[in-house]
């Protein structure tokens, strides 16, 4: 398995930039990002704290922890989706106009 850093090398600027995008998301838990990049929490964690400035950082995990729709387990049963219906398709973190 690799570490952090290896995964990281693999990661591209825009990979890293939907991450950071989709862990700010309310609805999209973090078995979304681990499904898509490969990353658990913990490593989306890392990431979150050396991309961002001390106090987003701070912001960012004092509105995620504990959060039960960041976490797929904590979910209601009856949320069976990572992403909400109403949200737009987003490609490299613009979103797509109508």
């Amino acid at each position: 398995m690799p570490s952090t850093i290896d995964r990281k090398k693999e990661l591209n600027h825009e990979d890293i930039d939907r991450i950071i995008q989709m862990a700010w998301e309310d609805r999209t838990p973090f078995e979304a990002i681990e499904m898509q990049f490969g990353l658990p929490e913990k490593e989306v964690i890392v990431l979150m704290r050396q991309q961002m400035k001390p106090s987003s950082f701070a912001m960012w995990r004092k509105r995620t922890h504990g959060r039960n729709s960041k976490h797929a387990a904590k979910r209601s049963e009856e949320v069976d989706r990572f992403k909400c219906t109403l949200q737009r398709a987003i490609t490299y973190n613009k979103i797509s106009k109508r």
